[in-house]
């Protein structure tokens, strides 16, 4: 699946089972009890989902909710926020703020994931659908088998994590070291310019001939699949 959720979490037993469910279920988890530190992490980690608490330390989960939406980077990441504040008001107010869902303490695990899934099929289909298609490059995630119109590509592991990556995110911008973080993994050693030659033997399987080439390297700012690329 490859789906990062940023948890944002103060009361430390819930933050570890949330982590222990959401890794069981395939997912990458970052956690923080901080709202500065979610904010921070926020723009470091560039989570698919927030899994939003209401009741945090210093700056609020409504105060995080309205600062994500006010920034065009942020303004389309799904958030689910979860809060012992049950009341109608409560629950209009989180969706006002901008919340994709609401969900009361307590909850059942099988519920909370539910909702991830129907909130991540929604908004972002891609991270949700075992078939992803990005112009003539189709990924089936349940075969691990992805091809170009007619023709079957052959890839690496890194090569289709990598891919697999920016297909989640066509036309968004990664810097070598959020795609390090992201395709490897943050507690993984690895030189930011070995992006750069997974890259090109990406590039090298996914182009013959006069083909175009759907990687878009941006000066100084890293790699994305060009928007232009499915037209």
């Amino acid at each position: 699946m490859n789906t990062t959720v940023l948890v944002v979490e103060d009361e430390e037993a819930l933050a570890t089972l949330l982590r222990y469910n959401l890794e069981k279920e395939g997912y990458t988890v970052v956690t923080t009890g901080d709202g500065e530190e979610a904010d921070m992490l926020v723009r470091e980690v560039n989570p698919d989902l927030v899994l939003l608490d209401w009741m945090l330390p210093g700056i609020s989960g409504i105060e995080l909710c309205r600062r994500f939406r006010a920034r065009s980077e942020t303004r389309n990441l799904p958030i689910v926020m979860i809060t012992a504040r049950g009341e109608e008001a409560d629950r209009i107010r989180g969706l006002d703020t901008g919340a994709d869902d609401y969900i009361t303490k307590p909850f059942s695990t099988t519920e909370l994931l539910a909702r991830l899934r129907a909130v991540l099929r929604r908004i972002r289909p891609a991270l949700a659908e075992d078939i992803v298609t990005f112009g003539e490059v189709v990924m089936d995630r349940s075969a691990h088998r992805v091809r170009r119109g007619d023709r079957e590509i052959h890839l690496g592991p890194t090569e289709y994590r990598l891919l697999e990556h920016l297909m989640q995110h066509p036309g968004r911008v990664f810097t070598r070291e959020q795609l390090l973080d992201s395709v490897w993994g943050s507690n993984v050693y690895v030189e930011a310019r070995t992006v750069d030659v997974h890259i090109g033997r990406l590039r090298k399987a996914l182009v013959r001939g006069d083909e175009k080439d759907p990687i878009r390297t941006v000066r100084a700012a890293g790699y994305s699949l060009d928007e232009q690329f499915p037209n």
